[in-house]
């Protein structure tokens, strides 16, 4: 029945989930639709949110699948820069905007902490004479620890007004981000940590990834260790894996090289550990991948009011947005983004008007990540008992140790924590269980 309990092996591919449905069945003909969402009101009571993609880095990590650029001058970058602010200003006239605050506003990348405190204060400027997000709950910015500087850090506090910073450690071990083509080494880690402290950010999260390419029992043990010295009010584990256009996902299926990434149930293994030690010092699991220091102080509003289907409105190249329920994305060549909005044009790439059926799916398979479902929540907002409707994966996973089911409460045990993303396809439509997800 499950794929969830089976696999093994981290094959080429793209495992977490992060809508539905997939991305390969996003296209062209269904751009009209995405204009009539964005060119009309609003329902008032969506919540609204905005994502603005950076997309260079100072390398291309092996296992990074994203749209980034390296290599690129200060002329290069401000173009884009200027482009985004153009794009802004554009997204800022839209319907779908109606007089709604920003309730979420994500900085995303690439790195955005790439650009220079002097190129983040004239982002600040511009967009602010656009927008504001000044009563956001939220304001996240992506960081890689090697691009921070005290400056740097004080410019995202008292310009940008960021309120969560999400540091990209990945690893503390110098052997292991080099092998895997991270930019930074762990003595920058520790030199941002003390630039953030200062700062005093609401919230402050660090990543790590399970299953690094060279990865140990010991190292893992160290990583987390170390992250607990830190403190930090958030951590979020990545259980690394290999969509088609990584460094090493084209090693593997070019020259037939066995897979260089733990299996699943190592890294499974290791999040687990990972887990057990952040219990015990007194953080608490809040979804798959994230334990949280204190929940009364830290919400995920980003993560939170993305799931359960808040408008999104997207910014930049290759970037992924949701407008009135319908599914959009920007072009995703440089050139063909800068020369269209340049021309006055928003960028829009592919779109998809998902059915209300489709949208019940969405919503629960990433409110799923969580960990817990309430099955009254889905019966009022789509009129579906979801428990009902999909009683066979259901009983499967009940049967599998994955899920406890407590009358209206859905449960994912630990070992289906530790398999969410594993677990989901199960739930998409027949014509959705096999195609490429990207």
């Amino acid at each position: 029945m499950s794929s969830a309990a089976s696999d093994k092996k981290t094959n080429v591919g793209s495992y977490f989930i992060s809508n539905y449905p997939p991305y390969s069945q996003w296209n062209k003909d269904q751009l009209p639709a995405v204009h009539e969402a964005l060119d009309s009101p609003p329902k008032q009571e969506t919540p609204l949110g905005l994502y603005l993609h950076i997309p260079f880095c100072r390398k291309r990590c092996k296992f990074c699948y994203f749209k980034v650029f390296t290599d690129v001058n200060a002329a290069e970058v401000q173009r884009y820069v200027d482009a985004l602010c153009s794009e802004i200003s554009m997204v800022s006239k839209l319907a779908v905007m109606g007089d709604r605050p920003f309730r979420f506003v994500y900085f995303g990348g690439g790195t955005p902490s790439f650009l220079s405190p002097k190129q983040l204060t004239k982002l600040a400027d511009r967009l602010r004479e656009h927008i504001s997000w000044d009563g956001a709950e939220e304001v996240t910015f992506e960081c890689e620890p090697g691009t921070l500087s005290e400056t740097k850090v004080k410019s995202l506090r008292d310009v940008l007004g960021v309120t969560r910073i999400s540091l990209g450690i990945e690893n503390f071990s110098d052997k292991i981000l080099e092998e895997n083509g991270r930019a930074h080494l762990s003595k920058q880690v520790f030199a941002a940590w003390d630039w953030i402290t200062e700062a005093n950010f609401p919230n402050v999260n660090i990543d790590l990834i399970s299953g690094m390419v060279g990865e140990t029992w010991d190292n893992w043990k160290e990583n987390v260790r170390r992250t607990l010295e830190l403190s930090p009010e958030s951590v979020t584990i990545y259980q690394m894996e290999l969509p088609f256009n990584t460094v090493y996902s084209k090693d593997i299926l070019g020259n037939q090289v066995e897979s260089p990434v733990a299996d699943w149930d190592t890294k499974r293994a290791w999040v687990d550990y990972a887990f057990n030690e952040f219990l015990a010092a007194g953080y608490r699991v809040s979804s798959a991948y994230t334990v949280v220091k204190d929940p009364n102080k830290v919400n995920f509003s980003y993560r939170d009011n993305l799931w359960q289907g808040a408008d999104l409105l997207a910014t930049g190249i290759a970037s992924f947005g949701h407008a009135s329920g319908v599914h959009y994305q920007n072009v995703a060549e440089l050139e063909q983004y800068l020369s269209t909005v340049e021309s006055g044009n928003l960028p829009l790439g592919r779109g998809f008007v998902p059915t209300d059926h489709q949208r019940l799916v969405r919503e629960m398979i990433l409110l799923l990540k969580r960990g817990h479902l309430e099955v009254d929540y889905f019966q009022n907002k789509f009129g579906v008992n979801i428990l009902d409707h999909w009683r066979g994966p259901w009983d499967a996973y009940v049967d599998e140790g994955l899920v406890e089911i407590d009358g209206n409460t859905i449960r994912l045990t630990r070992e289906g924590l530790l398999r969410a993303d594993g677990m989901l396809p199960v739930f998409f439509e027949p014509e959705h269980q096999g195609v490429r997800y990207t």
